[in-house]
């Protein structure tokens, strides 16, 4: 598989949804608010979210994503709701192993949209694309064993939890050691 021959699509539909690849520029100030409006949720949980980022940190790092979509190192997609055109979150195809191939599905979302099912919604077409589009073998996601919100996704989504890793990882602020779910999907 060469991945840089794959058509990726840079726009997904869903029932209720538009995800999109970040554009090349002006991205930044709609996510720089979805993460300012949902900071003290999205701080327990990311280490980029420690800090509240400037706009301009924000925009950096949406045009890196652009890039790595094109280069084909991840596929990161901005989540707008149909109905009302709103920014909703974000959902990635990211740590892509070519040689599996697999990859592992991160998001988040801006709290004002939680609990409608959106962020479900989302990375079930991510792993439709994945499996299906991209030929993906495997798919993961991973969160905190203590983030019920996250692991409520591929709990719904059929994913299978293959196990918790024990003082896995740091606690987003680094105060802490952390236990991980690994969940898992395979075609």
């Amino acid at each position: 598989m060469e991945p840089i021959l794959l058509d990726i699509p840079i726009q997904l539909e869903t029932e209720r949804l538009i995800l999109r690849a970040p554009h090349p520029t002006g991205d930044g100030k709609i996510v720089n608010k979805a993460i300012r409006d949902s900071h003290r949720e999205l701080k327990e949980w990311l280490p980029f979210a420690q800090e509240i980022p400037a706009v301009e940190e924000t925009e950096k790092n949406l045009r890196l994503a652009h890039i790595n979509f094109l280069k084909r190192d991840s596929f990161r997609y901005l989540i707008f709701a149909k109905e009302h055109n709103e920014f909703v979150g974000v959902a990635s195809l990211q740590s892509i192993d070519w040689d599996i191939p697999k990859c592992e599905i991160g998001y988040w979302i801006d709290t004002t949209f939680s609990g409608n099912g959106y962020m479900t919604e989302a990375v079930q077409e991510l792993v439709d694309l994945g499996l299906q589009t991209i030929g993906f073998r495997r798919i993961e996601i991973r969160c905190e064993s203590t983030n019920w919100k996250s692991r409520a996704i591929p709990e719904k989504l059929g994913f299978l939890l293959e196990g918790t890793l024990r003082n896995d990882d740091l606690s987003a602020d680094g105060s802490r050691l952390t236990d991980t779910c690994f969940y898992s999907i395979i075609r």
